[in-house]
């Protein structure tokens, strides 16, 4: 199996998410739009898929 460099799904995570909590205090509503960015970012950061 070849190494894969994770560390830019790593970041693309911890930008999503901070944006994903930015979401969440100023426009609540519209949260989910970020949802799929941060919890996909996570995943394959994480070798999950």
């Amino acid at each position: 199996m070849a190494t894969k460099n994770k560390s830019l799904y790593w970041l693309l995570f911890l930008v999503s998410f901070v944006a994903f909590w930015a979401m969440i205090f100023w426009a609540p509503q519209w949260f989910w739009l970020a949802l799929p960015f941060w919890t996909t970012f996570l995943v394959k950061a994480a070798d999950l898929i």
